[in-house]
This record gives structure tokens, C-alpha cells and sequence, in this order.
């Protein structure tokens, strides 16, 4: 369940790719945004709603138009969902880690999400164009030491913008970032909506695929989030949706796909019309071919 606690476009961040658009103020000084109180009784209500309807609730988790952290109310709120006894979650760009009030706050969350979309200044600067006053250095800093202290399941998120943040070079630096705090997931996302940038463009498929194998080489656990809800990770006994279904969070070699289709039964040719239909996607990285879950983006 979603909780806005930041009005439309207030953020530290002007994010290429943003799906809501430019930000239209930006800050990075913290504020009140509205009372928790109201919050925690709105939520309150919606899952008193859901509950009255059977609807599983996994999170409550703050992931609004903006940066969240900038509520100075942010631990407040935390603390009275808690109340609720549904696990918290935060959905952060993590540029205000760098201050110890905030990594206090977010520690009291069940599940927290930080942003890395690059380590190196100019990327980080061109990708998500953040106020003039930060430092992509303390940022870093800030999410090291929220990643020692957070008792929490954390997990990181990577934007790939094609031709900006997606290049070898550039993603090995962020890999050896990410090994270092640890996270229990690695994501990679792509822009799949309207950016605030039309230029922002979606990497090509070796791309993604050899982004996916340099964060594994560093994170146990990396994952894609591009859009497609697969959730047949094992053999099902239907093959096609079993391919589907893992090639949407993890790209395949053509070795586990040929053992995949054998333990269904299926023929190759099942993969051939895959493709053919634009389903999946085959490609080639170091040597050896992949397939992929074939994304669309959301026009």
C-alpha cells in the first residue's frame, strides 16, 4: 500500500527518467508536509478496507512524487504505522542519507530501498541532476552507514539510462559499490514510462543482460524490474509460462533454457516463437547466448 507523504515534485533530485515529469522545487531541506497524525489515520482506514475485503497487505511503503526523507515527520510516521502491525517500508533516492537524523529515522522501517543509479560524480550529475548543495561523495558515505546500522531487509535500486549509467566501466564501480553495503536485492530498472526527458533512453538488450552479470558477480541476489509480473520461478509444468515468468527478473543461458524446456516436455520450437512474436529476446555476452523477458514500455 502506497503512501504519499511529499506533495507532487518536491524532491532533492531531477531525474532524467522521472515519470512524474521535472521536479518543480526542489530542496533538500527538511519540512512538514502534512500532519502524521492524519496520515496514520488514513492508512489506518485503508486497511481496515483491505482487511474487510481479504486484500494482503506485504507493506506499508512511503514512495511518494517526491523524496520522502525530506519530511522532517518521516520517523513519526514510522513509528505510528508500526502500530498497525503491517511491516514499513521507504522507497528513498538516498541523497539526504548523509545526515544522521534521517538514517535514525529510516532504521525504524521494516524494508528500506536506496537509489544508485552511478558512483561516479559526472553520471550521477547528468542522471539524476540533483541540487546544487549535494555530494555525491557524502551520499555514498550516508548509505554505507545506513547499510552498518539498518537491522532491516535492504535492497537497491539502479535506473539504466542507455548511454549514460549503462556502460561496463561504469556499472563494475557501481557493482563494487553495491558489494560493499551488502543489499539482500540488487534491482535494475529501466524508463518503461513517459521520462521527463524524452532522450532517456532504454539500454538495448546486451546492454541489460551484461548489466545483470556484472551486478551478480558482485550481489548474491539481482533482480529486473521492467514491468512484467512473472511469478513462476521454478517448473511448473507449462513451459512457456515458466520461460516468461523467470526471463522477466533473470536473463537465461541457453543451457538452462534447453533444461527448463526438457523438464516441461516442450520443443524448442516454443522459444523460436517466442521470439518471433517479440516475447523474448535473445542475445549474445561474453560468449555465451541469454534470453530475456522483451519489455514494453508504458505509453
Amino acid at each position: 500500500m502506497g503512501i504519499n507523504n511529499i506533495p507532487s515534485k518536491v524532491c532533492t533530485y531531477s531525474c532524467v527518467y522521472c515519470q512524474v515529469g521535472r521536479t518543480t522545487r526542489m530542496r533538500i531541506d527538511r519540512g512538514t508536509f502534512y500532519d502524521p497524525g492524519v496520515i496514520a489515520r488514513d492508512v489506518e482506514a485503508h486497511v481496515a478496507k483491505a482487511k474487510k475485503s481479504s486484500e494482503r497487505i506485504d507493506y506499508l511503503t512511503f514512495v511518494p512524487d517526491g523524496e520522502p526523507t525530506l519530511d522532517v515527520n518521516l520517523g513519526e510516521e514510522i513509528k505510528l504505522l508500526k502500530a498497525l502491525n503491517v511491516p514499513v517500508g521507504v522507497i528513498t533516492n538516498s541523497s539526504l542519507l548523509w545526515r544522521e537524523d534521517v538514517r535514525r529515522e529510516l532504521c525504524r522501517a521494516d524494508w528500506v530501498s536506496v537509489k544508485v543509479d552511478s558512483v561516479r560524480e559526472a553520471t550521477w550529475r547528468r542522471v539524476n541532476r540533483p541540487h546544487r548543495r549535494l555530494e555525491i561523495q557524502r551520499i555514498l558515505e550516508g548509505i554505507t552507514a545506513f547499510a552498518e546500522s539498518f537491522t532491516g531487509q535492504l535492497v537497491t535500486e539502479t535506473m539504466l539510462v542507455g548511454g549514460i549509467n549503462d556502460r561496463s566501466d561504469d556499472l563494475y564501480e557501481t557493482a563494487e559499490f553495491l558489494k560493499g553495503i551488502g543489499p539482500s536485492t540488487a534491482y535494475l530498472s529501466v524508463p518503461l514510462r513517459p521520462p521527463a526527458e524524452n532522450w532517456s533512453a532504454v539500454p538495448g538488450e546486451v546492454e541489460l543482460t551484461g548489466a545483470f552479470r556484472i551486478l551478480s558477480d558482485a550481489v548474491e541476489q539481482v533482480e529486473y524490474l521492467i514491468g512484467y509480473e512473472g511469478d513462476a520461478f521454478a517448473s511448473s509444468g507449462d513451459a512457456e509460462k515458466d520461460l516468461l515468468s523467470i526471463t522477466a527478473v533473470h536473463p537465461m543461458r541457453e543451457e538452462a533454457v534447453a533444461t527448463l524446456l526438457a523438464r516441461s516436455g516442450a520443443s524448442r520450437d516454443l522459444v523460436e516463437r517466442l521470439v518471433a512474436q517479440g516475447d523474448l529476446v535473445k542475445t549474445e555476452w561474453e560468449g555465451h547466448t541469454f534470453y530475456l523477458r522483451k519489455f514494453k514500455k508504458d505509453r
